[in-house]
């Protein structure tokens, strides 16, 4: 094969992860400018309509560590595929439903094809781009697909809903996902499983059912307190399970799902933990942001999601930055330069107000750009450390453990700033705390290795 033809397959292969990823993040945030439309169309009742966004988020994080294991079992092509074909048949089943049950069931199928879909788009990156330059870009890609994927849910399901029906917020997931099914069939030829053992099915259930049950006890915090027991059943119970699940993988399963070996490696243990702080300040700069546009300076959803558009530029371009970073200064100076960012950043936005002083850009716009630079630093880099090094037979299950510690941590972190904020709301404290977390991440990753040969 010539090198023209190698590039041409590398640069399918990223178009390919990177679509996937961008389709997978904005369906998280898509339909909530939908719901109100949803909710008369279907009379769904109470806070039924909460269930469309959060039958997928909690399917989703609880299916992630099983859908990264399944890469290595199965083969990466085949769950990628798989996961493309669940996804779009869901995203048809939800388009076309026509009672709450049928839409709430559809978003809960919908979360685990992208739970298949994530572990296996970084799979493929790690096995596809081993030149740390390439990878390093084929990461700061992929982050940036994501990340605009997240913040733009807002402005498209606006625009959509408003043009077409909130129907399509879902429908237009179907021929998206038949033509990356047919580039990942072009595109991933040959790529086989690179384990042929039997799933641990113990570990499997334990892991994905405690996941589960503990984010949905976290995520009821919100509307019931912390001491409820709504909360304190599903969570307790939750982590019961997980801790059975450590357990199993450690004394009982004969090939683990998850091998606790993995935790060896102070860059996959240390980049787990950064990765759940990290989810805490991406939920401050775009949901709370989000928030505190239309609650305080009394924007539409569609122009909050407007307001924000700059940030999710900034973001993307230092994304691209970074990723030309990462290879000649290394991942701790790149977070510590994140870490400045985000006390800049929330710092100054902690001080909006009422956004009366400096109105929009002077109070808002600025510190949000400083933010999206912190993501745009750390975020890439962030997921390129936690799965470097892993080997082939791992790749799969390293990276659904990255992208789950990411989901936890999006999840707690709503929940515990959601507490911070109180009611009325008060947003200086959510993004004070966002600044502490982004310091914490600093910390935390002065246990990283310097290089390779310190690694444990």
């Amino acid at each position: 094969m010539s090198v023209q033809t190698q590039h041409r397959a590398r640069t399918l292969v990223l178009a390919l992860a990177s679509v996937s990823q961008f389709m997978v993040i904005l369906d998280a945030s898509i339909v909530n400018v939908a719901l109100p439309s949803i909710q008369r169309d279907l009379d769904f009742g109470g806070t039924g309509p909460a269930w469309v966004v959060n039958g997928y988020l909690l399917s989703f994080a609880g299916f992630l560590l099983l859908g990264g294991r399944a890469a290595d079992l199965i083969g990466r092509r085949r769950l990628l595929v798989a996961g493309l074909a669940t996804f779009a048949a869901a995203s048809l089943v939800a388009g076309l439903a026509t009672t709450p049950e049928v839409l709430v069931g559809a978003r809960v199928v919908q979360g685990v094809g992208a739970a298949m879909l994530a572990p296996a788009t970084l799979a493929v990156l790690n096995t596809t781009f081993t030149d740390p330059q390439e990878r390093a870009r084929a990461f700061g890609a992929w982050s940036a697909a994501g990340g605009v994927g997240g913040v733009s849910g807002a402005l498209a399901g606006g625009a959509i809903t408003t043009g077409l029906s909130w129907r399509w917020v879902f429908l237009i997931n179907v021929p998206i996902g038949a033509a990356l099914i047919a580039v990942a069939l072009v595109s991933l030829p040959g790529i086989r499983p690179v384990r042929r053992t039997s799933l641990d099915a113990a570990g499997a259930v334990t892991a994905t059912v405690g996941l589960a049950a503990a984010i949905y006890g976290v995520m009821q915090s919100a509307d019931h307190g912390w001491t409820s027991p709504r909360v304190v059943g599903p969570l307790v119970g939750g982590l019961v399970l997980l801790v059975a699940f450590v357990v199993i993988e450690a004394r009982v399963a004969a090939q683990p799902m998850l091998p606790l070996r993995l935790f060896g490696s102070r860059r996959v243990a240390v980049g787990a933990v950064m990765l759940l702080l990290f989810g805490g300040i991406a939920i401050a700069l775009w949901y709370f942001s989000s928030l505190f546009l239309q609650d305080v300076l009394g924007y539409s959803a569609l122009r909050a999601g407007l307001a924000q558009t700059p940030a999710a530029v900034a973001f993307v371009m230092v994304a691209r930055l970074a990723a030309g970073l990462l290879p000649r200064v290394g991942v701790r100076p790149l977070i510590l330069a994140g870490a400045v960012l985000f006390l800049a950043g929330f710092g100054w936005l902690s001080q909006a107000g009422d956004g009366s002083s400096g109105g929009y850009v002077g109070a808002v716009l600025a510190p949000m750009l400083l933010i999206a630079g912190g993501i745009g630093l750390t975020f890439p880099t962030l997921m390129a450390n936690a799965t470097a090094g892993a080997p082939d037979a791992d790749a799969g299950i390293v990276g659904g453990l990255a992208n789950t510690a990411s989901q936890v941590g999006g999840a707690v972190g709503l929940a515990v700033l959601t507490t911070v904020a109180g009611s009325p709301a008060d947003y200086g404290r959510v993004f004070l705390v966002a600044a502490a977390l982004g310091s914490a991440i600093a910390l935390v990753s002065a246990f990283l290795p310097r290089s390779p040969e310190e690694e444990l």
